[in-house]
């Protein structure tokens, strides 16, 4: 071939190094970002009023494990607190997207013979 062909760029480890280390801190940000969201923690089994986690978060899921009354979700700092609720836990069998925000804290409160599990981040 003549003198004119393509040629392919020269590399520069420094930018490539940077550009490598910036994608990787985004992939970790969106999966952590992913967790929050579908709820990186997990407390099983509730059958009484608990505080879950107090301060900020968020309530993901909630699972009806065992049927019983009608049960809420807080927002609160207090297992006694009941002033903020912001789901109703259904009395049926089943999984339950809630994604809600918290800003004092998570308190579960199952219904009557209900068991509920919550994932939470």
């Amino acid at each position: 071939m003549g003198g004119g062909g393509f040629q392919m760029p020269k590399s520069n480890p420094a930018v490539d190094t940077t550009t490598q280390q910036n994608i990787a801190q985004g992939i970790g940000t969106l999966a952590q970002t992913y967790l929050n969201v579908q709820g990186a923690q997990n407390t099983a089994n509730i059958t009484v009023a608990t505080l879950v986690k107090s301060g900020r978060g968020r309530i993901a899921n909630v699972a009806v494990i065992v049927a019983g009354a009608v049960g809420r979700i807080y927002d609160a700092n207090s297992a006694s607190a009941t002033t903020n609720p912001i789901f109703v836990i259904p009395a049926a069998l089943g999984v339950y997207v809630v994604n809600f925000p918290l800003n004092l804290g998570l308190v579960v409160a199952p219904g009557a013979g209900q068991t509920v599990s919550v994932s939470w981040s």
